[in-house]
């Protein structure tokens, strides 16, 4: 049997093409992969969904889902290993052991934030330890917040948290900013954001419920403090979920799937959506959005097959 269309991921981009794509008929497979309703599960309250003032990340995912099934979405928990897009139909090998064929595909596996890999980052992760200042700097008003990393994206997330948080300290290992973003000059001149060079967060600890402070060392003397912190946001970029695609379609020097078009890759009948190709905007709106342009796109490819 031959898929029309398989969606590989279940973030907000998979799930709201298979909304679309289960109304028009077109009864998509989606494969979950590793966690089930993306990154958006793993967070605590979302307060930037439009119609719901406040929801827990993981009842969104879930409301969506069953959303999707009701559709006519049909979802399988399993985990994509490797494609075979030489040739059509496309190849999907799943973990299960499951060799699917498809007429058209939708890429939406989303990315990873990289990770500090310290103790107490685990622990405190969604209890003051984040990933996303757009999404939980509201949370720290009148607090003191770090800030890891020197890119552009510490820098921005910085700038933006320093509008609700008393004091922002950026930790960054090297001896100056690598951001090539103007904001960082707003960010040295912003008396509420300290910058400490040189230096690396050893562990991140707390009284269980939420995190307290850190502890940093100096790359060149090796010498450690300890810093209170009510909150503290890892920006030291992101890791899009391409392995499996390698040889099969067009990924940039950073892994992100290259689109051709709005939606369009390098392989007639594979489209890709969200944080998978999208290293700019990394909101669970956005994607969403991204995901509806991807589902139209393949079901206009579709419809003239």
């Amino acid at each position: 049997m031959v898929e029309r269309v398989v969606i590989i991921g279940s973030g907000p981009a998979g799930l709201s093409a298979g909304i679309y794509l289960g109304r028009a008929k077109y009864n998509p497979l989606l494969i979950e992969g590793m966690q089930p309703g993306g990154q958006l599960t793993t967070t605590t309250k979302v307060e930037n969904w439009p119609g719901i003032k406040e929801v827990m990340g993981f009842k969104l995912m879930m409301d969506i889902k069953e959303h999707a099934k009701a559709s006519g979405c049909n979802i399988i928990s399993d985990t994509v290993v490797a494609v075979d897009f030489s040739k059509k139909p496309y190849k999907i090998f799943t973990k299960l052991g499951k060799e699917i064929l498809a007429e058209s595909v939708i890429i939406t596996t989303g990315a990873s934030y990289k990770k500090l890999n310290i103790p107490g980052e685990q622990e405190y992760f969604a209890k003051g330890v984040s990933v996303c200042a757009t999404c939980d700097a509201p949370f720290f008003q009148d607090k003191n917040v770090i800030v890891v990393g020197g890119g552009d994206s510490a820098v921005t997330e910085a700038e933006h948290i320093s509008h609700f948080a008393k004091k922002v300290t950026i930790i960054h290992i090297l001896e100056e900013l690598t951001a090539k973003d103007p904001i960082k000059y707003k960010v040295m001149e912003n008396k509420k954001i300290e910058i400490i060079y040189n230096s690396v967060v050893k562990k991140i600890e707390g009284d269980g419920l939420k995190m307290t402070k850190i502890t940093i060392e100096h790359q060149k003397t090796g010498d450690t403090k300890v810093l209170s912190a009510d909150g503290l946001f890892v920006a030291i970029g992101m890791k899009p979920n391409t392995d499996f695609l390698k040889d099969n379609i067009e990924l940039d020097n950073y892994g992100y799937v290259v689109l051709k078009g709005k939606t369009v890759t390098s392989k007639d009948g594979i489209f890709a959506a969200g944080d998978v190709a999208d290293f700019t905007y990394k909101q669970a709106i956005t994607s969403s959005g991204f995901g509806v342009m991807a589902a139209l796109d393949c079901q206009k490819f579709l419809s003239k097959k």
